[in-house]
């Protein structure tokens, strides 16, 4: 239960930091990537002992295949951190006035450039984690939450003008469509995405990583 109460928390203050950042964002702003990759880095830095800090269910099941999470646990963490996208916008939208509930907007013009971006951003995400947060040879360094929170900054920057807005973590893409900020249609696209660069995070992880430890 703490594990899951830490993803919660992690997961919430992301997509919170998301609403209202992104709601409150004037023209020609560049900052709220800035806010949304270092929300996610102190998050990781506050759970990674506790949880892992996922925060994110592409990242969950990256982590399943790569053999350091049970499947047991797997439903658990995604539930978590899919109602802490949830409670999130909800409270953006209904507490703090940032963002209309379930008022989401239309697809991308491109689709293929949004599923695109969404999937290599993902698979950027994911296959960090994996080799700054799982492996034996970078076991107890201390920039893995850098490491993570800088790479969705640089993917935001990089990749989230292409239709989804930088979702890159599934909890995020549902999120955002319970604030308005996305409309449904973007969100499915976004996990679907979501899902295969996570996938192709976790194989080109063990097509690469060589093994230092008898539990790598």
């Amino acid at each position: 239960m703490k594990k899951l109460i830490v993803e919660f928390i992690g997961t919430f203050f992301l997509v919170l930091t998301i609403v209202c950042v992104v709601n409150g964002n004037a023209a020609n702003n560049f900052l709220p990537p800035l806010a949304i990759g270092s929300a996610l880095m102190v998050m990781v830095y506050a759970g990674g002992h506790i949880s892992g800090a996922h925060y994110n269910p592409a990242v969950t099941l990256g982590v399943l295949m790569r053999g350091k999470i049970s499947g047991g646990e797997v439903p658990g963490y995604m539930i978590a951190q899919i109602l802490g996208g949830i409670v999130a916008a909800v409270v953006g939208a209904a507490i703090l006035g940032k963002g209309t509930i379930m008022g989401g907007g239309a697809m991308p013009t491109n689709m293929a450039a949004a599923f695109t971006a969404e999937l290599l951003g993902t698979f950027a995400l994911v296959w960090v984690v994996l080799q700054t947060a799982t492996t034996q040879s970078t076991s107890g360094n201390s920039y893995y939450g850098l490491a993570i929170g800088f790479t969705v900054l640089a993917m935001a920057y990089a990749l989230g003008g292409f239709g989804t807005g930088g979702c890159f973590n599934p909890a995020v893409a549902i999120g955002a469509a319970f604030n308005g900020l996305a409309g449904w249609g973007t969100a499915g696209l976004a996990i679907v995405a979501d899902i295969a660069g996570a996938v192709l995070a976790a194989v080109a992880f063990k097509a690469v990583y060589t093994s230092m430890g008898s539990d790598d």
